[in-house]
């Protein structure tokens, strides 16, 4: 010890013996990964090899190409909306209600080569300058279809909730793949070092099944996964520092670790997985405080309330998850994914009973917000450089499931997603499914073309941004690789 006056006591100590206390040499090791990304003490971290120089997984990277799009916000309808009651109008159907037809199906009753018709319970009309059909449940997001792109021929290889999910996701059906967010931060970094790079939002009713399988990192490092944010309370739990510890605390034994490690040098970090938490842990830090600004919406005006639809109750929900997602995206959030739709059945948008009563709640409680979200980012200027995405794991079949009532099975061989903004096409569709909208027949499509789309928008080669695993050089299209959607892209 010194003769030196201590500037700060902590329980009498001083800082110095503090430390000495709690394990001298690790805290040290410590601090090298807290200051790595300042290029203090940089020629000490390196990587697991022991020689490489570490770095830090989340700083921002080059695109390969010039991107279209900055920011993704994925706008996940779980459970499976219907695509001929939204979008995929089927005028062949009118009159056919309860009538019985040969049509082959796969969901979850199985496989089945006939069933009864269920004439979709709302009508249609076409809207903007393109023509666009859409259903009464969405009056507020036909105004919009001059900036959306329909994809009607979209397939996937399941028929299931929680494989189809993963898919959609992950480009997978089995978990422990890294999902379409996880890629996008891996890939291109982040650049914002006081919020996630990645955030999902939840719907307060439950989360979906496989839960956090559908926004993890899988084989990658956990920097990449997603941090979990609530629409409503605490957004982010966790986050606030234990009782009794301040934030000027906190600091205080931040710089006093940099004092320690300006009069011992400590050893080289040998472990870039322990070097990722180090940061994971400083980046908390910092979200303490830019957070709490960057989901404070008393700074909207009453306009902006009332776009997204937060007057409402029954709109007040997805409206404030539409609303933070703008405002994540505009401090530098890379991809946000909203879930529509808690836990199981008609909490979701999955209609096996009463259709009606299934998709009258969800569209409800979406359309007004999406709408808002959309026409916001266009007035701020923002929505040539966001890209929105809209879908649910697949479609629904066009027969009922059971002897009564309307509900309907899912549908994996034909369904309707769209996208919009970030050098997508406004306006326009591509693909199509057969009269009934029990498969796709026209410029078929798979997920895998759905990601590599969303990849080629952030500037990144889906078919050569991969990750070395188990011997192969995985990508999130797979090892066989997939095409964007051409049709769609501006």
């Amino acid at each position: 010890m010194n003769n030196e006056q201590p500037a700060r006591n902590f329980c009498g100590r001083t800082r110095r013996e503090f430390l000495w206390q709690t394990g001298a040499g690790f805290t040290g090791t410590a601090l090298a990964g807290l200051l790595g990304d300042d290029g203090f003490l940089a020629s000490q971290a390196v990587a697991a090899d022991g020689v490489s120089p570490w770095h830090n997984p989340l700083a921002a990277k080059a695109p390969h190409f010039p991107a279209k799009a900055k920011n993704v916000i994925f706008l996940y309808m779980y459970g499976g909306p219907s695509h001929i009651d939204t979008f995929d109008y089927k005028p062949a159907m009118k009159g056919m209600d309860n009538k019985t037809v040969e049509v082959k199906t796969f969901g979850r009753g199985g496989h089945k080569n006939q069933g009864r018709i269920v004439e979709t319970r709302w009508d249609f009309a076409q809207y903007g300058k393109c023509g666009q059909w859409v259903s009464t449940l969405f009056p507020h997001l036909a105004t919009c279809v001059d900036d959306i792109a329909f994809i009607y021929s979209m397939t996937a290889d399941s028929p299931i909730h929680g494989s189809a999910m993963l898919m959609m996701n992950s480009g997978k059906i089995l978990s422990g793949s890294p999902c379409i967010g996880s890629w996008s931060n891996y890939g291109l970094g982040t650049v914002n070092e006081n919020l996630p790079g990645f955030v999902v939002m939840l719907d307060p009713r439950g989360g979906p099944i496989s839960g956090a399988k559908n926004w993890s990192s899988g084989y990658m490092p956990a920097t990449y996964q997603a941090t979990v944010m609530r629409s409503q309370g605490t957004p982010i739990l966790d986050l606030k520092a234990p009782v009794g510890v301040s934030r000027e605390m906190q600091r205080e034994m931040l710089d006093a670790l940099r004092e320690y490690n300006e009069d011992h040098q400590q050893p080289r970090i040998d472990n870039s997985d322990l070097a990722a938490r180090i940061a994971s842990y400083e980046l908390a830090y910092k979200m303490q405080a830019a957070a709490p600004e960057a989901v404070d919406l008393s700074q909207e005006d009453e306009k902006t309330i009332d776009l997204y639809g937060l007057n409402d109750k029954k709109t007040e929900v997805f409206g404030r998850q539409c609303l933070l997602a703008r405002r994540m995206v505009e401090r530098g959030v890379r991809f946000v994914q909203l879930y529509s739709g808690g836990n199981h059945n008609d909490a979701n948008w999955d209609a096996h009973g009463d259709l009606k009563l299934n998709h009258d709640l969800h569209a409800g409680e979406t359309d007004k917000p999406i709408a808002g979200l959309l026409k916001d980012l266009k007035q701020r200027g923002m929505l040539d450089e966001t890209l929105i995405v809209w879908g649910g794991e697949f479609g629904r079949q066009p027969t009922a499931e059971y002897a009564e009532g309307t509900g309907r099975d899912h549908n994996a061989y034909g369904f309707t997603m769209w996208m919009a903004g970030g050098g997508i096409k406004g306006g326009v569709s591509v693909g199509k499914t057969d009269e009934l909208g029990s498969a796709a027949v026209e410029d078929r499509l798979h997920v895998k073309n759905l990601h590599a789309t969303i990849l080629n928008q952030l500037g990144l080669d889906p078919n050569r941004l991969s990750y070395f695993y188990n011997g192969l050089d995985q990508k999130l299209v797979g090892v066989e690789g997939a095409e964007p959607i051409h049709q769609i892209i501006a």
